[in-house]
């Protein structure tokens, strides 16, 4: 299925895809496990927490296509130091940390004073946002027409949707999924949200890493014949080596890239100093230039499920402001 793009749209996922219309988006949208990492710093936690993503963010400039960062610790300190290269993509997260109501029934929610309207104006190509989804979950209705509504502020502010998704137990006994059970959610949630909103999927791994690699193959092939947008590979904060598996299988099986942060750089977050600098310098810029280059021979251009907004003559009397 093939949707037609805006040029709003158009332009803000190309300014996050490399020449070739693949993905490898570094994700530093974390808040308050950062922040929690940092509190040892005490007073000056928020500051030593802006500092460390700044410090990210020019290490892998160079291997990241975009940068998916949190408006407060990351975004806007990052434009205002100059440390964000005006060539790489910028997606800034939309929706409240963490979620509301009980492990089995979640709800994601905006936060009151942050909107699409919002990032559009400072400048992002792209906004994220995540939903804590379970087909089965009694809160399940009620997320989708969340997605709805975001979708909707996204069109109206014709700037790019990334859709994550993240699943879970619906079980109010505690029961954790099982691998065949996680794998199915991720495959159904995909085809009931994506028909909904987003312009690109941001979805998990669907299988266990000790799953033998034809059930990761026929996983990841699912997740394609079951999303009618492009998607990509969160990292989950899996090892950096299990995770290069993965990207590969996804990417042979028709993903469009990666958006992973924490199998990159989370080692960083207990080092200081020049062991800081260093891990990044050399570690995290080898792990995310293989991941790059990887998905620019694996990965399924993010277009090909798209085409371009017709231009008319006198198109922009037609195009509505804000």
């Amino acid at each position: 299925m093939c949707t037609s793009l805006h040029f709003g749209k158009q332009r803000g996922l190309a300014q996050c895809a490399s020449a070739t219309g693949v993905f490898c988006i570094l994700a530093l949208d974390h808040r308050q496990a950062v922040l929690n990492v940092f509190s040892r710093y005490g007073e000056k936690a928020f500051q030593e927490s802006v500092n460390f993503k700044k410090q990210v963010i020019q290490s892998l400039s160079s291997f990241s296509t975009a940068f998916l960062l949190d408006p407060v610790i990351g975004a806007a300190p990052a434009i205002s130091a100059r440390v964000l290269p005006g060539a790489t993509g910028l997606i800034v997260t939309i929706e409240e940390s963490g979620y509301a109501g009980p492990s089995f029934a979640r709800v994601s929610r905006l936060p009151s004073d942050w909107n699409a309207e919002k990032i559009k104006k400072m400048g992002a190509s792209a906004i994220k946002l995540l939903v804590y989804y379970h087909p089965e979950a009694e809160t399940a209705f009620a997320m989708q027409g969340f997605l709805e509504q975001v979708s909707q502020d996204c069109t109206r502010c014709d700037i790019p949707l990334f859709l994550e998704i993240l699943t879970y137990s619906p079980s109010k006994e505690g029961l954790a999924l099982s691998n065949e059970q996680r794998r199915d959610a991720i495959i159904r949630s995909a085809a009931e949200l994506t028909p909904i909103g987003g312009d690109v999927l941001k979805v998990e791994f669907p299988a266990g890493s000790s799953e033998n690699r034809r059930i990761w193959e026929d996983a990841c092939c699912s997740i394609s014949q079951a999303s009618q947008i492009p998607w990509v590979l969160l990292s989950a904060g899996v090892d950096s080596e299990v995770f290069l598996e993965q990207a590969k299988t996804a990417c042979d099986s028709g993903a469009s890239g990666i958006l992973a942060g924490r199998a990159i750089w989370k080692e960083a977050l207990s080092l200081d100093g020049e062991a800081r600098n260093a891990f990044l310098q050399d570690i995290a810029q080898e792990r995310l230039r293989q991941l790059l280059m990887l998905c620019e021979i694996n990965a399924k251009p993010y277009y090909v499920l798209s085409t371009p907004q017709t231009v008319e003559e006198n198109w922009q009397i037609r195009y509505l402001g804000f």
